[in-house]
């Protein structure tokens, strides 16, 4: 016996934020694994990116923002974002 799920997943967006407090977080996406390419390498700490403007940010080390959350650097180059 085969079972099959015909689930659709929705479409990635532009902006996507990992922060519930975001106004570009969508928690619909976070159902399904995610992968992010930047400039040729995959990435497994990306907080937050934008594709239309080519950037992603990541955590700055253990270093953190006066609201104990990670003080985050923007990153520009070519991004792919895919489901795996």
């Amino acid at each position: 016996m085969v079972i099959t799920e015909n689930t659709s997943r929705p479409e990635l967006p532009d902006h996507l934020s990992i922060e519930p407090s975001s106004p570009h977080y969508h928690p619909e996406v976070f159902q399904y694994d995610i992968g992010i390419r930047f400039s040729d390498k995959e990435r497994h700490d990306v907080e937050e990116y934008c594709i239309s403007e080519g950037w992603i940010k990541v955590p700055a080390g253990k270093t953190l923002d006066r609201k104990g959350k990670p003080l985050l650097l923007k990153l520009k180059g070519r991004i792919e974002v895919f489901y795996r």
